[in-house]
């Protein structure tokens, strides 16, 4: 089955009187919460039987939004939350491996709601090539390798895992049209 990784939709970028990294963290905006209702289509469509996401308001409201429209609960996982200053990239996989490895053994497609950087540390580890991973992570915004409220699938194939970018919301269609 499918894993989605999902990054949140857009939060408060002007919120600079909470930290970004640590709970709770900046909400989304009405723009955010149309991204995650978009979203929300786009799991429906998928047949996704799970969502799991950051305690960070903005993971949190982004799964919400868009689990509600898919008709799925959306359950907290501490294991996704942003990088952390100082974390190391074996402390970040050691944290996020079980959540994988449970999002892998279910039997319908399962979405986790995280962040840009966790997400593109798990894209290089299941096989993304380096120029590959740069290209998008310069198409979208802030160094992400996926726009807000975008999708990587990441399925199984032959051994490997085969990625996609399955979704992206309307608005940032056109940063990919070339």
């Amino acid at each position: 089955m499918p894993v989605y990784l999902i990054r949140h939709a857009t939060p408060d970028w002007n919120r600079k009187d909470i930290p970004y990294h640590l709970p709770p963290g900046p909400p989304l905006v009405e723009k955010g919460e149309a991204e995650a209702g978009e979203l929300g289509r786009f799991l429906r469509e998928a047949g996704a039987g799970h969502i799991y996401h950051s305690p960070l308001e903005r993971c949190k409201q982004t799964a919400h939004i868009s689990g509600a429209i898919a008709g799925v609960a959306a359950i907290e996982m501490q294991s996704l939350i942003e990088i952390q200053p100082g974390e190391k990239l074996e402390d970040i996989l050691k944290r996020l491996w079980p959540t994988w490895e449970a999002a892998t053994a279910k039997s319908e497609p399962v979405a986790l709601v995280t962040h840009g950087g966790p997400i593109a540390i798990l894209l290089e580890k299941f096989g993304m090539a380096s120029e590959t991973l740069s290209y998008y992570k310069r198409t979208f915004d802030r160094n992400n390798p996926l726009p807000p409220a975008g999708a990587w699938q990441v399925a199984p194939l032959d051994g490997a895992w085969a990625l996609s970018l399955a979704f992206v919301p309307i608005e940032y269609r056109k940063a990919l049209m070339v």
